[in-house]
């Protein structure tokens, strides 16, 4: 027999799936865990991406998983999202700011200066209040937070696979996001 709390998953399931179609049916891409408590975004599609192959399934989305892993997220802890429609065009603000509410992440990933973008552009009147422009701008490295959410900008993580300092920065920069709860 279910139970009240099994009813309200649910529900909340349902909620989410409607919520995510409807997205989906007007270009948002997002893919992984809809509950994760971490997003990836990025604009700068790779060829392969552009041609339908899943964001984030090739070297990048390796790495990311590997170092996520490491810092003490659970492997199916995380989720992405594309700040551009299938045509490569970005989202709109309102659309993107839709998005994020849908998947309520409690820590925003922009892999490149495309989602940083995005990002500024839906959260402007958020960002002014920030005490340093640094920040306000979403410079590469900085962690903020944005209506309850810890953004990092990581300025290039794709191009950065290829040199192994920029590989280490890109580390460097991940290490300020360490996981709110307890590892997995």
């Amino acid at each position: 027999m279910p139970t009240i709390a099994d009813d309200r998953r649910e529900a909340c399931a349902q909620k989410t799936t409607a919520e995510l179609d409807a997205l989906a049916a007007r270009g948002v891409r997002a893919g992984g865990n809809a509950y994760s408590p971490i997003l990836v975004a990025k604009g700068e599609l790779t060829t392969e991406e552009t041609g339908g192959v899943e964001p984030f399934s090739g070297a990048d989305g390796a790495a990311l998983r590997a170092s996520l892993k490491a810092l003490g997220y659970a492997p199916e802890h995380w989720e992405w999202l594309l700040t551009c429609d299938n045509a490569g065009a970005p989202l709109a603000a309102g659309l993107f700011r839709e998005a994020m509410c849908a998947l309520d992440p409690a820590t925003l990933v922009c892999c490149d200066d495309a989602a940083a973008a995005a990002v500024r552009e839906a959260y402007a009147d958020d960002l002014t209040i920030l005490e340093s422009f640094e920040e306000a701008m979403l410079e590469p490295g900085y962690v903020v937070q944005v209506c309850g959410i810890r953004v990092l900008n990581l300025g290039g993580f794709a191009a950065s696979l290829a040199d192994p300092k920029a590989k280490q920065q890109m580390w460097a920069r991940l290490k300020r996001l360490p996981p709110l709860a307890e590892p997995y």
